[in-house]
C-alpha cells in the first residue's frame, strides 16, 4: 500500500470538482463484513483502511460506508444512539480520520450513511423525549394519544411487521416507528430537530467526508393529521420495498411517507452541503407506487439532493430488455433535469447474482453482462461489495440468522443476512481471510472459490471484468455524463445511444441465453477494451449469449 500512496501523493492537487458525483461509480462497503483487523469476528474501520488499495484498483470514484456510529445494534447500526460517535466495535474517530486521509490519498471520495429519519430508542434525545409530555424535547419524536378504545392512533404499519405505533408507559402515548420499535421516528415538523440533524451533517463534513447516502429519505415527514392509509387493490400491490409476505404491501402509503413537506427540508440540507467545496448526496427512496416520481421531485433542479435511487432494479422481478427501457424512459419523462443512481444489489436485498441469475446456464457471463449494462445507463452507479466477485446470496440456517427482519418473517422471507456475509479475500485462509476469529455471520463455502485471490490476474474472471469495464467507462465520458436515447430492438436485446459532446456510442446488450441479431443502420465503429466479443456484418450485429456491442457512431 505504501508504494501506491507515494504514487498518488506525487500528483499535484486538483481543484475540487463539484460535479464529481454525476456519473460516479460508488462502491458500497458494509463495515461489519468487509475486513476484521482485530480478530473479534466483526469488520471495522482499520480493516477497511487495509483494503482501500483494492477498492482504488477497481477504478471506482468513491465509497459509501454503511453505518459505523454508536448504536445498540438492534438493526446493525441503522439505530443510532450517538450521531457523532464511532461504535467501539468499529474503532475510533482517529481511525475514521485515518480512513478519510487514506481514501483521499488514493483518489477515493468517501460518503457515509445519514440515518436521520429515526434514531435508537437509547439516543439521549429520545430518552428525554419519553420522560414527560413537557420536557424540552417532548416534541422531537412523533407522539400521539391512543384512540378511546386504547388502540393505536391509525392503521399505519411498520416495514418490519405489525403496527408502526408502540405504546410508552411513561408518557401514556404511542410513538411512531416505521421500522423496529427500537427505532422511533424523529419529528421533522419540528425545526429544532431539523437544525440538530443539520449540525450532525456539518460535523461529518468538517471531518472531511465528501457526502452522504441518506437512508429512507422519503420517510422523514408524516401527515400531521394522522389519517389512515387507504388499502391497495391486490392487483396493485408489489414487493419492491417489502417482501410479498408482509402486509405492509396492502396499503397505499400516502400519509406516512413521501410527503410534500420533505422538499423544503431537502433544500435546507442541500444549502448546508453547498457550503462545502464538493459535497454530494444520494438518497434511498422506498416507495413501491411512486418511486420514480419521488426521485424526480427530490433531484430536480440544483437545490435539493444530487441523486437518488428507487427500488426498480432492486426488486425481485427479473431484469429484462423491456424493463430497462421502460424504467429509463419513465425516469426521463418525469425527471428531465433529475439524476438517478442505479443499483442492482445492496445490503437490503437478495444479491442479483441469485435473484436474477439463478436460472441462467452461465452465471459468470450473465454477471459480467449485467455489470456492463448498469455502468452504461444514464446515471450514477452503486456497486455492492462482493458483486465484483460474482457472489451469490448465501444460504443460512435459522440458527445463524442475525437480522430481526428475517427472524420475523422466516421461512418465506429469510431476511438480509444472506447478502451481508463476510467478504472473501483468500480461499486458503481461515474464514476466507476476513477474520482470524469466528465471524459474526458464517463465511459461505460457496463463496470461497470466488475469493479475490482466485480471481486476480485471471482475465476471464468477474473481478477482472469489473476492473476492465470501469476503466472502459472512464475512458468515454459519454457513459458518465451523456444523454441516452433508446433504439428499437427485439426480444432479449436492449439498445441505446449515449451522447456527449462530439462522441456518440451505440450500446447493444443481449440479456438472453441464446444468440441474437440486432439490425441497425447506424454506422458504428467497434470499440475495444470492454471485454465482449461480437461480430458486425453489414447492418447486422451478431451477439453471443450474454454479450454486448459498443461502437462509436461515425
Amino acid at each position: 500500500m505504501g508504494e501506491a500512496l507515494r504514487r498518488v501523493e506525487a500528483q499535484p492537487e486538483a481543484a475540487p470538482d463539484r460535479d464529481w458525483w454525476r456519473g460516479a461509480v460508488i462502491y458500497q462497503i458494509y463495515p461489519r463484513s468487509y475486513q476484521d483487523s482485530n480478530g473479534d469476528g466483526i469488520g471495522d474501520l482499520r480493516g477497511i483502511i487495509e483494503r482501500l488499495p483494492y477498492v482504488a484498483e477497481l477504478g471506482v470514484d468513491g465509497i459509501w460506508i454503511s453505518p459505523f456510529f454508536t448504536s445498540p445494534m438492534k438493526d446493525f447500526g441503522y439505530d443510532v444512539s450517538d450521531y457523532r460517535g464511532i461504535d467501539p466495535m468499529f474503532g475510533t474517530l482517529a481511525d475514521f480520520d485515518d480512513l478519510i486521509r487514506t481514501a483521499h490519498e488514493l483518489g477515493l471520495k468517501v460518503m457515509v450513511d445519514g440515518v436521520i429519519s429515526h434514531s435508537s430508542d437509547q439516543h439521549p434525545w429520545f430518552v428525554e423525549s419519553r420522560s414527560s409530555r413537557t420536557n424540552p424535547k417532548a416534541d422531537w419524536y412523533v407522539w400521539a394519544d391512543a384512540k378511546p378504545d386504547g388502540t393505536p392512533p391509525n392503521n399505519w404499519l411498520s416495514i418490519f411487521g405489525g403496527s408502526a405505533w408502540q405504546w410508552d408507559t411513561r408518557r401514556m402515548q404511542y410513538y411512531l416507528h416505521n421500522f423496529l420499535s427500537e427505532q422511533p421516528d424523529l419529528n421533522f415538523h419540528n425545526r429544532d430537530v431539523q437544525g440538530a440533524l443539520l449540525d450532525v451533517v456539518r460535523f461529518w463534513l468538517d471531518r472531511g467526508v465528501d457526502g452522504f447516502r441518506l437512508d429512507t429519505i422519503n420517510f422523514y415527514f408524516h401527515s400531521e393529521g394522522l389519517e389512515d392509509n387507504p388499502p391497495l387493490r391486490p392487483e396493485d400491490r408489489n414487493d419492491q420495498t417489502a417482501p410479498a409476505v408482509n402486509p405492509y404491501n396492502f396499503q397505499d402509503h400516502i400519509y406516512d411517507k413521501s410527503r410534500p413537506d420533505n422538499l423544503k427540508f431537502l433544500e435546507r440540507f442541500r444549502a448546508v452541503l453547498d457550503e462545502y467545496p464538493a459535497a454530494a448526496c444520494v438518497g434511498e427512496v422506498g416507495d413501491s407506487q411512486r418511486g420514480l416520481e419521488v426521485v424526480a421531485a427530490y433531484t430536480s433542479g440544483n437545490n435539493r439532493v444530487h441523486m437518488c435511487y428507487a427500488f426498480d432494479f432492486l426488486a425481485p422481478e427479473k431484469i429484462s430488455a423491456e424493463k430497462v427501457r421502460a424504467v429509463l424512459e419513465d425516469f426521463g419523462r418525469v425527471a428531465r433535469d433529475g439524476w438517478a443512481c442505479w443499483a442492482f444489489s445492496n445490503h437490503d436485498v437478495v444479491r442479483h447474482a441469485s435473484r436474477w441469475g439463478a436460472g441462467e446456464h452461465d452465471r459468470q457471463a450473465y454477471a459480467k453482462l449485467l455489470s456492463a449494462l448498469i455502468m452504461s445507463l444514464r446515471g450514477s452507479v452503486c456497486l455492492y461489495q462482493g458483486e465484483e466477485l460474482g457472489l451469490t446470496e448465501a444460504e443460512l440456517s435459522f440458527e445463524d440468522l442475525q437480522d430481526p427482519y428475517g427472524i420475523r418473517f422466516w421461512p418465506e422471507f429469510k431476511g438480509r443476512d444472506g447478502c451481508r456475509t463476510p467478504m472473501v479475500w483468500e480461499r486458503a485462509s481461515k474464514n476466507g481471510g476476513f477474520s482470524s476469529g469466528k465471524p459474526w455471520l458464517p463465511v459461505s463455502e460457496e463463496h470461497l472459490p470466488l475469493a479475490v485471490s482466485q480471481q486476480e490476474g485471471d482475465k476471464s474472471s468477474v473481478l477482472e471484468h469489473y476492473r476492465r469495464f470501469i476503466a472502459f467507462r472512464a475512458a468515454h465520458p459519454a457513459f458518465a455524463k451523456g444523454e441516452i436515447e433508446f433504439v428499437h430492438a427485439k426480444g432479449d436485446v436492449v439498445a441505446f445511444v449515449r451522447n456527449y459532446g462530439n462522441e456518440s456510442i451505440l450500446c447493444v446488450f443481449n440479456l438472453g441465453a441464446d444468440s441474437q441479431s440486432f439490425d441497425s443502420k447506424l454506422k458504428a465503429e467497434p470499440l475495444s477494451g470492454h471485454g465482449f466479443a461480437s461480430e458486425r456484418v453489414g447492418d447486422t450485429i451478431k451477439l453471443k449469449p450474454y454479450s454486448a456491442f459498443f461502437g462509436r457512431i461515425l
